[in-house]
């Protein structure tokens, strides 16, 4: 498609350019994840953090050396996306293991019990969710999972 022909998509439909209101959020490149992932030697932990003032989402992008591991863990509160950047390495699930391969995209449920192992290459993996819910004070019960009384 030539130029002229393409849509102007930095004007709204009725001429105004997008992002003319004082407010309004503007939507914008964060990181390059092929330079961020592409260094042989990274080290492990995080390699990149959201921290936009007033998000709704928590997103990290974590490295892990080859053949580290995280313990199993569940997340009790937020389901969790899992997208494979870059590397290799095995989901643990209560079903037995999963291949994370560079490009899969994983669902994992609130409450799921998982670990993940990095193979030979390394894993680096984009982890997205809700933002968190500030601290807050429960009753016993509700931490253990019964119904209140």
């Amino acid at each position: 498609m030539s130029d002229s022909h393409r849509p102007d998509v930095s004007r709204e439909p009725g001429g105004r350019p997008l992002g003319d209101a004082p407010d309004e959020a503007l939507p914008r490149l964060l990181c390059d994840t092929r330079a961020l992932t592409g260094q042989t030697s990274a080290p492990g932990g995080a390699l990149w953090r959201l921290a936009e003032p007033g998000r709704q989402l928590d997103a990290n992008i974590v490295h892990l050396p080859p053949r580290e591991r995280v313990d199993t863990h569940a997340e009790p509160d937020l389901d969790v996306l899992l997208f494979v950047v870059a590397g290799d390495g095995v989901l643990g699930t209560a079903e037995g293991p999963q291949p994370l391969t560079e490009g899969a995209l994983h669902w994992l449920p609130h409450g799921s019990r998982r670990n993940l192992t990095a193979g030979d290459r390394g894993l680096s993996y984009l982890t997205v969710h809700r933002r968190r819910p500030g601290m807050r004070i429960r009753r016993r019960d509700e931490v253990a999972g019964q119904q209140p009384r």
